[in-house]
């Protein structure tokens, strides 16, 4: 027997967050507005300022859920940049048509806004993790692997469940005629039921191809719609990023130069979108050696406290300034500011021999970060390039303007703590 779920928190529903936040984020403003000036009220200018700001709160709180709905985000990481790009877009789009507004008003609704999400995300942590229930069969062995979930394997279909979130079945399986009849009686009873491979991927932020013939190439082709828009802002973003930031380029430049004998700049061929090998720039932050002893493909891993490391190219790696260069990548349209990184030619040849589908993550540009790297860091065996081309595959088939709001977000974190630098 199954019972839906029952006793949920009205804070924890989509419409009481929305119609409470709306209440405190414009109505609060108003009150204090009222309490010492009501006849401005009735101004054009007050008014056209309650309308947008309901607005973008309305927008603000749409753009966290996307955000905060991929793997490793939380509340605390995409609540405030999520209501200053709504309230930045919709104010700015006040200033350009020349409307007069509230100032009062439009700040103490963000601020308010901004409070209220995140008040909203710590009452909801405080309670119990999500908890699924496990239809026994299949591929559904590795799930209590997964930390992040309360998992309750079901023994028999006759199992009482009640207070549960879901439940998660390979539903490739041919099961019983009662094991069917529980799956439908869960979904009759309002419980999701998850295929466990959707379950693994939401989860962990990997999506693995296994065999054409279950998961067919066209359920990861990326967005036609949002590819051009993506060069287009990529290409913006870079010509402002070399215009402003040209001085500090110089300075690291000469600073590498007065560090260690060699060129400030590192060259290497890299395997491009669609498989077209393009020169990459980074700064160069290893010794020049003439040694030619070794092979190309050892020569081209980083592994742990690589000796050829220099002092100041440690910390050009570890801040990500290394890579600044690659704007010009960027402007001459051969790679983007996020997508898969682009592996050195020699290498990327090695893994299509020893991985299945590795070339496949050629469909989209090679991009300066990354889902794999803020996800899983710099890798240099062949069995950790497999698991990074799980995240590859992943960002191909989520390919969105959040998913790459989300990398910038977790990638500026990196930044500031170096996470997965060698």
């Amino acid at each position: 027997m199954i019972q839906s779920r029952s006793g949920r928190y009205f804070i924890s529903q989509m419409w009481c967050q929305v119609l409470g936040g709306l209440l405190a984020a414009v109505g609060l403003p108003i009150l204090f507005r009222a309490f010492y000036a009501w006849d401005t009220l009735e101004t054009a200018n007050y008014q056209v300022t309650i309308i947008a700001a309901a607005i973008a709160h309305l927008g603000g709180y749409a753009i966290y859920k996307r955000l905060d709905a991929f793997p490793g985000t939380t509340g605390f990481s995409t609540i405030l940049p999520a209501f200053l790009l709504s309230y930045g877009i919709v104010f700015v789009g006040i200033l350009l048509f020349r409307f007069e507004y509230s100032r009062l008003q439009a700040v103490g609704s963000f601020s308010i806004s901004s409070v209220w999400y995140f008040g909203v995300h710590i009452f909801n942590g405080r309670r119990k993790r999500f908890h699924l229930a496990i239809i026994p069969g299949g591929q559904t062995d590795e799930l209590t692997k997964i930390k992040s979930v309360l998992w309750m394997p079901i023994e028999t279909p006759d199992k009482n469940l009640s207070n549960v979130h879901g439940v998660v079945a390979d539903l490739r399986t041919d099961f019983s005629p009662n094991w069917e009849r529980f799956i439908t009686d869960a979904v009759l009873a309002g419980i999701p039921v998850y295929h466990v491979k959707q379950v693994v991927e939401s989860l962990t932020g990997r999506v693995a191809i296994e065999h054409l013939s279950e998961n067919t190439l066209g359920s990861l082709t990326p967005s036609q719609l949002y590819l051009p828009i993506k060069r287009i802002i990529d290409r913006l973003i870079a010509l402002f990023v070399l215009i402003l930031g040209l001085p500090l380029l110089l300075l690291v430049g000469l600073a590498i130069r007065l560090d260690t004998p060699g060129p400030a700049l590192f060259r290497q061929t890299r395997m491009g979108y669609r498989g077209v090998v393009f020169t990459v720039y980074k700064f160069r932050t290893m010794r020049v050696e003439n040694d030619q002893t070794g092979s190309a493909r050892d020569k081209a891993i980083t592994r742990d406290a690589d000796p050829r490391i220099t002092r100041l190219g440690r910390f050009l790696r570890k801040s990500r300034i290394d890579e600044l260069p690659q704007v010009i990548n960027v402007l001459r349209g051969e790679m983007s500011w996020i997508g898969p990184r682009p592996e050195a030619d020699v290498l990327s040849r090695w893994y299509e021999t020893e991985l299945p589908f590795y070339s496949y993550r050629h469909i989209v540009q090679p991009g300066i970060t990354g889902w794999a790297q803020v996800k899983q860091g710099h890798v240099a065996s062949v069995d950790e390039v497999n698991e990074k081309l799980y995240y590859d595959f992943y960002y191909i088939k989520n390919f969105s303007l959040w998913l790459d709001i989300v990398i910038v977000l977790r990638t500026i974190r990196i930044m500031l703590t170096g996470f997965g630098a060698r």
